[in-house]
Parts: C-alpha cells; structure tokens; sequence
C-alpha cells in the first residue's frame, strides 16, 4: 500500500492530482491511501480522507510500503523514523502553494545525502516511481555533537560581543 499525504495544514490539490492520474494511467498499481487535507478536489482512483487523527495517521504510515509526500520536515521526519522509501512533491511558490520554495531546498538536500527521491514537476512523476519500488533510503545518522558545537560556538561569539560593547 502507498499512503500519500499532503500534511495537515494546507491542501496540495497538484501532488493528489498527479498521483490520481498516475493511479488512471497504470504508473501506479499498488492501492494507494491519501490524506487530502480539507480541499473541494474528489479523487476519483484512490481512498482518500481530509484529514486523519495522529493515531490513524502513524498506523497508515507504519502499514504502507512506500510514501508519497510534500516536501514538508514532518513528513521526511516521520519516513526516515519508519525507514519508509519517500517520494516528495515539493509545494512551489509560482504555483501559489506556499509562500517560498524552502521546500524545493529541503527536496534537494535529503535527495543528495540519499534519504528520499523527488519529483519537481510532473513529467518525472513515471520514472521517479520506477526508482521508488527498489528505493532503499539511507539512513540518517545523528548530527547532535555537531550541532551542539555550532551552538556552542555562536554562545561564545555573543558573548565575547557582549563583552566588547
């Protein structure tokens, strides 16, 4: 099963369409379940609720084979957590679904160190999905001394700045 979600806070009606067609054009097989979010869009080829409740949600996630996503932290979180292979959707700012494209950079930067695969317009959405069904995701090692250090450090630059002023 493929559970695809589109997050909780907003409605991406691009990603549930470009799956929806996939599913009509035969990409897709596997029975697909979607988290929609509140939106008028009524996929007609697969399950789909507006939104389900936290509990729900990690079972769906936890069930499923494969996920399919925007490229929200949440989401890449929990599919790392669940050592799930993730396809994302980043949402785009010239199609009006965010304010930025801070999802595109987040896109790129999990795909280069090998967590997840992307998709960036819908033309890529077939070849991408042959990729998906052998995807094993690497996993994500611990940054936490690291980013410590960089804490650490910027503590001590204002410090010392606040000495000197």
């Amino acid at each position: 099963m493929i559970f695809l979600t589109v997050g909780t806070l907003f409605p991406f009606d691009r990603l549930v369409i470009t799956i929806d067609n996939a599913i009509l054009e035969g990409f897709i097989t596997q029975e697909v379940f979607a988290q929609i979010g509140k939106t008028r869009l009524k996929p007609k080829n697969m399950q789909y609720v507006d939104v389900l409740d936290k509990g729900r949600f990690d079972q769906k996630a936890a069930d499923a084979d494969y996920l399919i996503s925007h490229a929200g932290i949440g989401s890449i979180t929990m599919a790392l957590e669940c050592n799930k292979p993730l396809l994302v959707m980043p949402r785009m700012k010239r199609f009006k679904e965010h304010i930025n494209d801070h999802q595109v950079a987040t896109a790129r930067k999990f795909e280069q160190l090998g967590h997840l695969l992307a998709v960036y317009c819908e033309k890529e959405l077939p070849d991408k999905l042959q990729q998906l069904w052998s995807f094993i995701p690497k996993p994500r090692e611990n940054q936490a001394d690291a980013v410590t250090d960089i804490i650490a450090k910027f503590l001590k630059l204002l410090s010392e700045k606040q000495i000197s002023n």
